[in-house]
């Protein structure tokens, strides 16, 4: 069989991804934040595109805040009568005001004061223990290895090295890494340079003068059952009573497990919604949260220099073009970005107004594929527009990913979110008796009751997801 080439016609469809379709779906995928970053980038990058300046002329002015000529009365000059009198006597004067000390003259060319010395700082940890090493006026051996140790601590305060690499580091022995260590214990926080959690906690009870007692004997040997609130293995292994023990550890958890947290530099993150829910007497209002977004606009002088210099030449007509068309894009993008927003915040609200009225309790189950065929839409421009999304509502700040969840069935009725069952699961859990925790199983069996019928492995699920201690664990003898 011969091979040969062949020439044919085939009539196809697809997909092409333009610039416009790109711009469009990255925006939408952007939070709030980084959308700002890139809009700056855009206008440091695109010298068509501008910020919108409004200000408010004159003109606009009505006519009431503008001062009228003729009813402002014409100022009087001010003048001076009073006369110096003719018998002060000079030679007093000038010996009682003229002063002996220093003499100070004011230069309008002065420096002015530095901006940093008006600038709040947070005292870090290494400045801290810095401080307190020179203070116990070291050797310059023993400062180079306080230095050595104090560069190895983690944010919590826990030296993360072992004494043979760190002498092994400094060209010195163990004995010395030790002697600097231990006195490195002694600063403040109490706790610092410790090795793990039962060396800080008995570096806690040393300063309070509890290591020999049965605190420190607690910490040095049963550090595993106090964990787990085996307090009866502790009573048999001390052979002391269970309150004594009790008493014991209720020291122990007034310690501080991470004595670096106070000076931690992580300052907390605040969220800004990009759309607001506001209860009304009508029902619900929804905001878009336009504050701190740049209104662009397309400069009109390149736009002039295109359709009427006929002398721009053809490398910067074509730059210029592009610039305009991608700056036109951005607007159109981020226009349509707030209003896909604007769609999916008021499919929501109609899929979970008892939500926004009543509370968690009342969220409904519902999935990407409810909102998408509500606004017409696909799924995976829902899952764009919810990712890193945030919105302010009567019952506080969600993520709009939070709206959807799978559903439970109940014994009898219609099924439920998985989010409400959490809801309610925290709710028994606050209200349960601390000296006798409810248990998994008990809880599936309280929420039978309630006609939400889920397994204790699923309740144990979503009692970790939420970050709760197993019943074991949150028990409490006094």
């Amino acid at each position: 069989m011969a091979i040969e080439l062949r020439q044919q016609l085939k009539l196809t469809q697809q997909l092409i991804m333009t610039p416009q379709l790109q711009m469009a779906i990255k925006l939408l995928q952007l939070s709030r934040l980084e959308l700002m970053d890139a809009i700056r980038q855009e206008l440091e990058e695109n010298p068509t595109l501008e910020e919108s300046q409004e200000s408010i002329s004159r003109d606009q002015l009505g006519q009431e805040d503008q001062v009228q000529p003729a009813t402002v009365d014409k100022p009087q000059e001010v003048t001076i009568d009073e006369k110096i009198p003719g018998d002060i006597d000079w030679s007093n004067y000038i010996d009682e005001y003229n002063s002996p000390g220093r003499i100070r003259f004011e230069t309008e060319d002065r420096d002015a004061p530095q901006y940093e010395a008006f600038i709040s700082h947070k005292e870090s940890l290494t400045d801290h223990l810095l401080w307190q090493l020179l203070m116990a006026d070291p050797s310059p051996e023993e400062e180079r290895i306080g230095s050595l140790i104090i560069g190895n601590l983690d944010t919590d305060g826990y030296l993360k090295t072992s004494a043979a690499d760190l002498a092994e580091q400094a060209g010195v022995s163990e004995e010395d890494i030790e002697e600097v260590l231990f006195l490195m214990q002694s600063f403040d926080p109490v706790g610092v340079c410790a090795r793990d959690l039962t060396e800080c906690l008995l570096l806690q009870a040393r300063h309070l003068g509890l290591k020999d007692t049965l605190v420190g004997k607690i910490i040095s040997g049963h550090i595993n059952h106090l964990e787990n609130k085996n307090y009866k293995a502790i009573c048999r292994a001390l052979k002391v009573g269970l309150d004594e023990v009790i008493a014991a550890v209720n020291v122990i958890t007034q310690m501080e497990p991470k004595p670096g947290r106070q000076f931690s530099s992580e300052e907390p993150q605040y969220i800004t919604p990009d759309i607001y829910v506001h209860k009304t007497e009508d029902g619900f209002a929804i905001v878009i949260n336009d504050d701190g977004l740049p209104k662009l606009k397309v400069n009109t002088f390149y736009k002039q220099a295109i359709t009427r210099d006929k002398d721009v030449g053809g490398n910067a007509r074509n730059y210029i073009q592009d610039k305009l068309r991608s700056a036109a894009w951005l607007i159109r993008s981020i226009h349509q970005r707030q209003k896909t927003i604007y769609k999916v915040m008021e499919s929501i609200l109609k899929y979970q107004h008892d939500f926004f009225d009543k509370g968690i309790a009342h969220l409904k189950p519902m999935v990407l594929r409810d909102v998408a065929e509500d606004i017409g839409m696909h799924e995976s421009t829902i899952s764009r527009v919810t990712t890193n999304k945030y919105a302010y509502t009567p019952q506080g700040i969600f993520e709009l990913k939070y709206f959807f969840n799978s559903s439970i069935k109940r014994v009898h009725g219609e099924a439920i979110a998985s989010a409400s069952v959490q809801e309610k699961i925290r709710r028994l859990i606050e209200s349960e008796d601390a000296r006798r925790p409810y248990s998994d199983s008990k809880m599936a069996d309280l929420l039978k009751a309630e006609n939400i019928d889920i397994a204790r492995r699923t309740v144990a699920k979503y009692r970790e997801m939420m970050g709760v201690l197993p019943s074991s664990k949150r028990k409490r003898y006094s």
